[in-house]
């Protein structure tokens, strides 16, 4: 699963987890056909993502600036924040700065990440939004 697919499904749950992997096998078989489809497909219901991401910090019992931080994001939802996870990332979504420049990068993910979570259903708290 991409880090933006676990991303996903630590905020949206099984569902979104489910859609991609347990969708339509014969079509989604071919890394050719399938891609485009699934990802847009995944939640049909609108998640408030900030509810979900404070109870994951709650339960680390201590500070994450999740609402700013893409590491912090990263953390409570137990997904590896290191800076190779980060740079898998931003190639994932596109990111054509310099990736050893990880202040730039961390805040070009945070807010690509917080884009790709609100047009998937997500519901952003109004400080989010970009």
């Amino acid at each position: 699963m991409s880090i933006f697919g676990k991303i996903m499904s630590g905020i949206f749950g099984h569902s979104a987890a489910a859609a991609p992997a347990g969708g339509a096998a014969p079509a989604g078989g071919s890394s050719t056909a399938g891609g485009s489809s699934a990802p847009a497909a995944a939640p049909a219901q609108s998640v408030d993502v900030a509810s979900i991401v404070d109870k994951a910090v709650a339960a680390k019992h201590e500070k994450l600036e999740w609402r700013t931080s893409i590491v912090d994001l990263m953390k409570a939802l137990d997904i590896d924040s290191s800076l190779a996870a980060r740079k898998e990332l931003a190639k994932e979504l596109g990111y054509t700065g310099d990736t050893n420049d990880s202040a730039s990068m961390n805040v070009w993910l945070h807010k690509q990440v917080m884009a790709k979570l609100a047009a998937n259903g997500g519901k952003l708290p109004p400080e989010i939004k970009h």
